[in-house]
């Protein structure tokens, strides 16, 4: 039998090195909850930065704008020997009309039903650009079920356009780099007598290769300017804006910020109007998509540069001196540090991967080659499930399985998915 005494001191070093182990004695402290905190801080930082650049250029406008538009009311009331307060009432009148999408020039009709497909696909986009909006109760309460449908609709459909953006552009990086190397001498050249080992030899070389994110990033950037440049020489020959106001606009609807100061097709009558209409819907199309993909890339950028901040940063715990910020098993990390090697089989239910690499597959387009493989991973899964089902043979429960259903996707829907499936296999 042991002392009391002598157990404690055992005990209490017990506690702690379990304590540094599982999570951090002073609280939760790891890898990504640091992202998190150090991106709300930088967000907060950018937020008052924004604010301070938009005041500065803006605020001296919006004073001379007020001086002159109490001068203008002075005068037009003095002119026609008006009150002021039944003046204040008509305008306040003409704000509701303009409201109810009535204006001094002469536009389209609002709710026809050209015009109301112009709203719902505002809506469903989640540009909303203010114009129109609905003004009965019915129209109203409609909204919020029809845009709580469409906009997750959309939403998918942008997650699903990435992924196959994503996938074209890594099977034409590939191709490119693939001719460089042969080029260089390192590949051999194709030939039909090419031996099945030489084939396999190639593809082995190649396995290996990751394309640039910052490559896709600059691709995804170009393609954005090309569509706002080629839509801004439209919307300025047809609406009359300056360029400048055209790529401004184009911004705002792409990014589906959406301000409203500036719309598209919104005439009555324009020349060739129907070809007008079917170039501003693809134009509106088009760059949505490409900007939601390039903000994505983007993001991945962003998460980049915060895991080496934290990497420089190497903040330790007060109370665990010899420990670091504690990486979780999904963190995303450069390629050059990853040096395990995933083995990936459609024959089974599960990828056979390590504990950390396991799961970095959490919509972070770090690897194109991991990215590729997993997608064909989840479809052999997916195609396995439907024959074991079609066949009466359902998989069988105890089976290794860490999709649990929520596999696959890019993006948010892929973050979502692997942290839906995470959490079920952690309870």
């Amino acid at each position: 039998m042991y002392d009391v005494e002598t157990l404690l001191p055992v005990l209490s070093s017990s506690s702690h090195i379990m304590a540094c182990r599982g999570a951090c004695c002073c609280g939760p402290v790891n890898e990504d909850n640091a992202r998190f905190i150090m991106l709300l801080l930088l967000i907060i930082l950018y937020l008052l930065c924004g604010a301070a650049v938009f005041s500065a250029l803006e605020h001296p406008k919006e004073k001379q704008a007020k001086e002159k538009w109490a001068q203008r009311f002075e005068l037009f009331s003095q002119k026609y020997n008006l009150n002021k307060s039944d003046l204040e009432k008509f305008l306040r009148h003409y704000e509701e009309a303009n409201m109810a999408g009535i204006r001094v020039d002469t536009l389209r009709p609002r709710w026809d039903f050209t015009g109301a497909f112009y709203f719902v696909g505002t809506v469903v986009s989640t540009i909303g650009f203010g114009m129109t909006t609905p003004a009965t109760v019915g129209g109203k309460i409609f909204l919020i079920f029809y845009g709580l449908i469409g906009c997750a609709a959309t939403i998918l459909f942008f997650n699903l356009f990435l992924e196959r953006i994503i996938t074209v552009l890594a099977f034409v990086l590939k191709s490119c780099h693939e001719v460089q190397r042969r080029r260089k001498g390192v590949l051999p050249h194709d030939s039909r007598q090419d031996s099945r080992d030489t084939r396999l030899n190639r593809e082995d070389s190649l396995a290996g290769w990751k394309p640039s994110v910052y490559c896709v990033m600059l691709i995804l950037c170009v393609a954005a300017i090309i569509i706002s440049c080629c839509a801004s020489a439209m919307y300025s020959s047809i609406e009359g804006w300056g360029y400048l106001d055209s790529l401004y606009f184009c911004f705002v609807a792409f990014s589906t910020i959406g301000f409203g100061d500036m719309v598209s097709s919104q005439r009555a009558n324009y020349e060739n109007q129907t070809v007008y209409r079917i170039g501003n819907f693809f134009f509106i199309l088009m760059g949505v998509c490409c900007i939601y993909s390039l903000f994505n890339v983007i993001s991945i950028v962003i998460k980049q540069v915060l895991n080496w901040l934290l990497k420089k940063l190497k903040i330790p715990c007060r109370h665990c001196p010899r420990r670091s910020l504690r990486p979780r098993r999904n963190a995303v990390m450069p390629a050059h540090v990853r040096t395990r090697v995933r083995n990936i089989s459609i024959d089974t239910d599960a990828v056979n991967d390590s504990e950390t690499d396991g799961r970095r597959m959490s919509g972070e387009m770090i690897s194109m080659r991991d990215f590729l493989a997993a997608n064909k991973v989840n479809l052999a899964i997916m195609q396995k499930q439907l024959s074991e089902t079609a066949n009466g043979h359902p998989r069988p429960c105890g089976s290794t399985n860490r999709h649990n259903g929520f596999s696959g996707g890019v993006g948010a829907l892929g973050i979502m998915n692997n942290r839906l499936a995470e959490t079920s296999v952690d309870r």
